[in-house]
């Protein structure tokens, strides 16, 4: 089992949740707005500037907003939810986002107390 977690554009989570659905992955969280910056490729003040003046905060340089979500699937699924990810997400410009990829040991079924790949269905 894999967890799948992305983090996207806030005007995307509407795509990758009618991707996802598309796909047979219609099960996942998301929560509520995440903030955080990426490297900023090609905006604002380079790192030798910053370096040469500390004190300089770019605008660019704040955190930006974005959503999280996060699912759960078997090792068999994973490359199709990461594909379909990043289908919805893909502009080809800086802030895209980011998914990270976890191992995930067990999934355990609160109602049932079943386990394994079959809760994931």
């Amino acid at each position: 089992m894999k967890t799948i977690v992305a983090i996207i554009r806030m005007k995307k989570v509407n795509a990758t949740k009618a991707a996802l659905a598309e796909a047979g992955l219609p099960s996942f969280m998301g929560s509520g707005e995440v903030q955080g910056r990426g490297r900023g490729l090609g905006v604002g003040p380079t790192y030798e500037e910053n370096k040469k003046n500390p004190d300089y905060v770019h605008e660019e340089h704040r955190l930006k907003t974005k959503r999280m979500i996060q699912l759960t699937v078997t090792d068999e699924k994973a490359d199709l939810a990461i594909q379909t990810i990043i289908k919805a997400n893909q502009t080809g410009n800086s802030g895209d986002g980011k998914i990270f990829v976890l191992p995930t040991a067990e999934t355990i079924q609160i109602r049932t107390g079943e386990s394994g790949d079959s809760v994931l269905d």
